[in-house]
Order: structure tokens, then C-alpha cells, then sequence
């Protein structure tokens, strides 16, 4: 596939519609204005919030405003999103962000209010004024938080530096999505070619390694240069997290990260410890790999080509969504009529154009509709990630047709079950739907290597994250050198001895956006984990898991996730699951290699 040269050579009906938010500038200032005079209302209610009705209106309002300001925060990000070097887009967000720290401090007083009242007080103001039930579950669920909120002085100051704190990240966004330059690399016609992420993974997927070794070396030669400042970025993460863990009190960043779901540290723990215990299975998979490819010393950028040669997937946009839409049956007529809709309304963002946000994902807006970014590059990789975020946006649609405004939101740990299930049911329709014997062996290797990244990759990630935070915590430095020691020990753990290790690979960190959001990458983990649980139920015609799993993405947030997934049969606290799944992985290897 060509690669698109600017945005206006995409077809309209592969862009997504904005006009659904904002007709124009001019409404999404209306907004603005709006969200400011209401901003400046919320601040009077500070200290005179003394009986049931003054209670109501602020929630009622705070609310409100919180509805306002997610329609123009997504407006100006997604318009930046479709190019970031767009500097009047940039400086839409940061007027949004800025917009989002004034909301932030007029509403800091409420926390440490809240928690001062007492229990019984807020009961009687419940019973008194109806609408204050709506709330209930919220004012309620603030009470855990007690012994972690500030005083009202020192919550307004950490408001303020809010974006101050989060400028590691938004620097990191910059530079991996604005700055960095991959330079050329050699495309199939021989000509010299700018080499940007989605090219990148075409070419580690090329049977030539030759072709493998020069895009893996050019992609990484610009976050090797920039190494320092990425460290000095994710060190500064890394503190600020652990600076705020301290400051509220929580024994450690990674429980503080598990408290808002109601998440015990054993379910962080067994991941890791039971990834750990069987992960003979991958590397017998890594020695196959090797064996497979009749090379003398395997490298990382031998470890995405597919085993199974000559097999050339080009798979066209349309013909990828058909093929969804199919594999997604056992999920029922509505869920998956649904989905093709959103296609027809232009949800989705489709191609790769200069200036892009790289990756893809999904943004639910309550009261519209969920947006979906895709880097569509016309492969099965494609298919998959496409798949992947239809499932993000239909937990979106559910949650926010289901729910009230205040629990459609749902928690990022469970944020990834919806994904994974639909391309768990993606693959295994695939490979049920070929007759032949090459290409389902084919598909048996790209299920393999989709359950190592999706699954065997992010539990390495999040090891990587509780060591690093570790070192904080006890005061350690953090530097290029020691990130470096860290993630080549542990690539080397996770991958085995099969996999010779080039100078590239301990610079692993440097070009990962997840470590921004500390403690996230185990999720998808977990989410695959439950995900097997699910879609394998649902193809054994399963009925009381089809409606137990759609009341669990009807659910939003209405209860903590372990219990919604509870709903489905999946109990994480327990480490029997994530063994499920690795004796699946196991299975599938074995299965593999026989074929």
C-alpha cells in the first residue's frame, strides 16, 4: 500500500466526523464560556455547603460541567490527534488543559469537605433531598479515600500543579509523536523511503531479514540518540508518582494505582509470579522460532516474521471490517448490526497520514458516540487492531446507552476484556474458516505471537514498572544506565536463551507511551486472561455467557471490575486463571509445532 503523503488524500468516509461534537470553533467557545462562568459559580459554594439542597446543586452542577468539558477536551484532542504538528490544534488542547486545572481548583475544597462530614449527616441529606440518592453510590464510595486526602489547602496546591506534574508525559508525547525523525529505509522497489511506525511494522514482519535489520536499526537510532532526555522524562514519571504516593500516604505507588478498583496487590503479584513460574512454554516457542527460520543466532528482529512463508495477506479496509463483523456472530444480531453502523457514521479515523498520533484507540463520548483512531496499514495486524478497538467502542456504546451519566465511565482495568474477546473470536474464526493447511498454520503462528505481545510483553512491561518504581521509592537513582540493566535482564528472562540480545534492546523503554500511565500494562494481561475465558465459552454456544457478558458491558461502572467479571466467571484474585491461559498458550505451541 502507498503511503498517504497528507491527510486531504484520505477519502472522507475513512475520516472521522467532528461536526458530531462541535458544529464549529464557535460552539466549542460557547462551551468554553459556559464551563468558565460555571467554574466561577462551583468556588462559592466553598464552605457553604450546609444542607441537603445546597449538596445537590453542587453535585448537580460539578457534574454538568464535567459533561461540558469532556465534549471540548476530546474535541481539541482528537483535531490534534489527525496531525500534532498543527500548533493552533496544540494550543487548543492546552487551552482545554488549562480550562481542566481551573476545574480542578474550584472543586478541590469538596474531598476534604466530604470526608469532615459526618456519616449519619450525609444518610439524613440523603433521605431529605431525592435527587442526592443519584449520588449516593459516589459520596459514598469518597469515604474509602479518607485517610488519603489532603487537607483543603494542600488539595488546592496539587490541583494547580497538576500540569506541572504531568509534563513528563505530555513531553514524551511530543517528541514521540511530533519529533521523532526514523529517517530512510529500503522499500520493496528498492527506492529509499521515509520510514515512519506503521512501515515499521510491515518490514519486521519481511521474510528478508536484511530488510528486518534496517528498519529495526532505524527505528531505534532516534530513541537511542534521544536516551538521556526520555530517561530524564520517565525518571521524572516515575518521581512525581511516587512524590504524590507519598504525599496522600499509601504504602506504595503500585497499591495507590490499585486502590480506586478495589484491586488486591496479589492479582499484580500472581500475574508476574505465575507468568514467571510457566514460562518454559514460551521459550520452548522461542527455540522453534530459531529452529524454524534455520538461524544460527536469533535476534529481536527476527521475532515478528511469520514462521510460515509465502503467505501474503493484503487485506483492504472493507474487506477487514466484513470479516469483523462475521467473526463477532456469536456475540448476537445487535451487537454486531451495532457495529456496523459505526462505520457508516464515520466513527473511525482510518489512515495513517504525516503528523498522525501513532497507535490507535478508542474514546468514548457519553452522549455521542465512541471515536476510534486507527494507523489502518491493509494487513492482518490491521484486522486485529481493528478489531481490538471495535471492542473498546462497543463496551463504550453499552456502557453509555445502559448507564446514567455518572457510572458510564468504566475502569481501565476492565477496559481491555472487550478488546481482547473480540479478537480472541477473530482468531479462532480464522483459523476454524480455513481449509488450508498452510495458512491455518499461519494463523496458528499469528495467534501465538499476538498472545506473546498481548499477554508475555505487558507482564514484562509491568515488571519493568514495579522495579523502576521500586527504586524511587527507596530513593535510588534512575538514569539511561539502570533502565537499560533493567529491561535487557528482564528481556532476557522473558524471551530465553535463544534470543541473542543486540545493543537495540535494552533501549526497549525508551519508545513506550504506557509507562506514562504508571501500572496500566498489566491490564491488558489480565483483560486477555479473562478474555480466553470468555470467548471460549461463547463459541461452545454458551447462552448464559452471552447475556452475562453483555450485562458486563452494559455495567460501566456500577460496580467494582473484579466483581463485574465475577458476573462472567473470571475471579483474578485467584491465579488458576492466568494458569488457564498459559496452558492454553502451551497447548497452542504444541499444536504448532505438530502441524
Amino acid at each position: 500500500m502507498k503511503p498517504y503523503t497528507s491527510r486531504e488524500e484520505v477519502a472522507i468516509n475513512e475520516k472521522w466526523d467532528l461536526t458530531d461534537i462541535y458544529k464549529d470553533k464557535n460552539d466549542w467557545e460557547k462551551d468554553y464560556q459556559k464551563i468558565l462562568d460555571i467554574t466561577k459559580e462551583l468556588k462559592s459554594f466553598n464552605g457553604k455547603i450546609d444542607c441537603a439542597d445546597r449538596l445537590f446543586h453542587y453535585l448537580s452542577f460539578v457534574e454538568e460541567v464535567k459533561y461540558l468539558y469532556s465534549k471540548l477536551y476530546v474535541f481539541a484532542k482528537l483535531q490534534l490527534d489527525v496531525d500534532t504538528r498543527i500548533s493552533s490544534s496544540q494550543a487548543l488542547v492546552d487551552q482545554a488543559a488549562h480550562l481542566g486545572q481551573k476545574i480542578s481548583a474550584a472543586t478541590s475544597f469538596f474531598m476534604p469537605f466530604l470526608l469532615s462530614l459526618n456519616e449519619h449527616t450525609l444518610k439524613d441529606y440523603i433521605k431529605e433531598v431525592k435527587g442526592l440518592q443519584y449520588f449516593e453510590d459516589y459520596l459514598f464510595e469518597a469515604y474509602r479515600y479518607k485517610q488519603y486526602v489532603l487537607s483543603e489547602e494542600k488539595e488546592e496546591i496539587l490541583s494547580q500543579i497538576g500540569e506541572a506534574l504531568s509534563s513528563p508525559k505530555n513531553t514524551f508525547d511530543m517528541i514521540n509523536n511530533a519529533d521523532i525523525k526514523f529517517g530512510r529505509v529500503t522499500a520493496d522497489n528498492g527506492e529509499k523511503v521515509e520510514l515512519t511506525r506503521g512501515m515499521y511494522v510491515k518490514l519486521t514482519e519481511s521474510e528478508n531479514r536484511e530488510k528486518r535489520k534496517e528498519a529495526y536499526q532505524a527505528y531505534y537510532k532516534p530513541y537511542i540518540q534521544l536516551k538521556n532526555t526520555i530517561a530524564s522524562t520517565l525518571s521524572s514519571a516515575i518521581k512525581n508518582n511516587v512524590l504524590l504516593t507519598n504525599m496522600r500516604g499509601y504504602p506504595s505507588a503500585l497499591e495507590k494505582s490499585l486502590f480506586s478498583d478495589c484491586i488486591p496487590e496479589a492479582v499484580h503479584n500472581n500475574l508476574i509470579q505465575s507468568t514467571k513460574n510457566n514460562i518454559a512454554s514460551l521459550h520452548t516457542y522461542m527455540k522453534i522460532r530459531k529452529e524454524q527460520l534455520n538461524l544460527n543466532e536469533l535476534r529481536a528482529y527476527d521475532l515478528n516474521v511469520s514462521l510460515v512463508k509465502g503467505i501474503k495477506e493484503e487485506i483492504s479496509f472493507e474487506e477487514a471490517y466484513e470479516t469483523m463483523l462475521k467473526s463477532l456472530q456469536p456475540l448476537g444480531e445487535e451487537y454486531v448490526d451495532t457495529l456496523l453502523t459505526f462505520k457508516e457514521k464515520r466513527y473511525i479515523d482510518v489512515r495513517e497520514t504525516p503528523g498522525k498520533r501513532s497507535g490507535a484507540y478508542n474514546l468514548g463520548l457519553y452522549g455521542v458516540h465512541p471515536f476510534v483512531l486507527l494507523n489502518y496499514q491493509d494487513d492482518l495486524d490491521s484486522l486485529f487492531t481493528l478489531a481490538h478497538e471495535m471492542g473498546h467502542a462497543m463496551h463504550s456504546y453499552y456502557s453509555s446507552k445502559n448507564q446514567p451519566r455518572i457510572s458510564a465511565g468504566y475502569s481501565i482495568f476492565v477496559a481491555e476484556v472487550a478488546s481482547t474477546v473480540n479478537e480472541v473470536l477473530l482468531i479462532r474464526y480464522l483459523i476454524n474458516h480455513t481449509e488450508d493447511k498452510k495458512l491455518k498454520r499461519y494463523l496458528l503462528n499469528h495467534f501465538l505471537d499476538k498472545f506473546k505481545g498481548t499477554f508475555f510483553t505487558q507482564v514484562m512491561f509491568s515488571e519493568f514498572e514495579k522495579i523502576t518504581h521500586e527504586r524511587a521509592e527507596k530513593g535510588e537513582p534512575l538514569n539511561a544506565e539502570i533502565f537499560n540493566k533493567i529491561y535487557e535482564s528482564l528481556f532476557k528472562q522473558y524471551n530465553g536463551k535463544d534470543v541473542v540480545c543486540d545493543e537495540e534492546v535494552k533501549y526497549g523503554w525508551t519508545r513506550i507511551p504506557h509507562f506514562y500511565r504508571p501500572f496500566y500494562v498489566y491490564k491488558y494481561a489480565t483483560g486477555f486472561t479473562s478474555a480466553i475465558h470468555i470467548a471460549d465459552r461463547l463459541l461452545d454456544g454458551d447462552k448464559g455467557m452471552l447475556t452475562s457478558y453483555l450485562t458486563f458491558l452494559k455495567s460501566g461502572s456500577s460496580d467494582f471490575p473484579l466483581e463485574l467479571l465475577k458476573k462472567t466467571g473470571v475471579d483474578l484474585v485467584n491465579p488458576e486463571p492466568i494458569r488457564h491461559a498459559l496452558s492454553i498458550f502451551k497447548d497452542l505451541v504444541n499444536e504448532f509445532s505438530s502441524s
